[in-house]
């Protein structure tokens, strides 16, 4: 009984309303802006990325150590030349990604190794042209050589440091999109990350010589 006398008042049907559409909206918030980046992979606000929740640790990956070049894949100027002691590398591929889905595809590259490459989407995607210095933290400053939205680019890269480098993209999309990129450099691995928080390493090629290409003629 309160000594008081005063009846405890009860919540009215409104203030239970509101209070349950707050608790909704902070529950909704937390999970496009924190549980769907780090969980899934999924940033449909871009918001993971920005926070860094999308270069969380690997869950289910091959383990991948990418080591430096060896010295054949490292530059020697000359004047205008710049010569090497391997022949280049080709790769070309094709990614698919969900809605809000991201790839990170990076090629190993000693400091002053040249790359060709060309990319086409088959819708606008986000895009980062961007590397990570040998030896540099996991998820820690990456310099961007080029960022935007755009379904198509076509160009070629010095790397300014050994390190990876190479391309983030994300589906901006409610539609599934695919990104063919064909390049050729001196590279000398490459590696994929996945929104799933997956790594896997691609196998590398020479170019075909002129004798293996006459022998594969009909």
């Amino acid at each position: 009984m309160n000594s008081s006398g005063a009846t405890p008042k009860l919540a009215s049907a409104r203030q239970i309303a509101i209070a349950t559409a707050a608790a909704v909206v902070v529950g909704v918030t937390i999970v496009f802006v924190a549980v769907l980046p780090f969980e899934y992979g999924i940033d449909p606000l871009r918001t993971g990325r920005s926070f860094g929740l999308l270069r969380g640790t690997p869950t289910e990956t091959t383990e991948v150590t990418p080591g430096s070049p060896d010295a054949d894949m490292t530059p020697s100027p000359s004047g205008a030349l710049a010569r090497y002691g391997r022949s280049y590398r080709v790769d070309h591929l094709t990614l698919d990604l969900g809605p809000y889905q991201y790839v990170e595809y990076k090629y190993h590259l000693a400091e002053g190794a040249a790359m060709l490459y060309a990319w086409q989407a088959t819708a606008p995607v986000l895009y980062d042209l961007h590397g990570a210095r040998d030896g540099s933290p996991s998820g820690g400053n990456e310099p961007s050589v080029a960022k935007g939205t755009n379904r198509e680019s076509f160009g070629s890269l010095t790397a300014p440091f050994p390190g990876m480098h190479g391309w983030y993209w994300e589906n901006p999309g409610g539609t599934r999109i695919t990104i063919s990129l064909s390049t050729a450099g001196f590279y000398s691995s490459a590696i994929e990350y996945r929104s799933n928080r997956s790594t896997r390493e691609h196998a590398i090629e020479p170019p075909m010589s002129i004798v293996e290409a006459k022998a594969k003629q009909p």
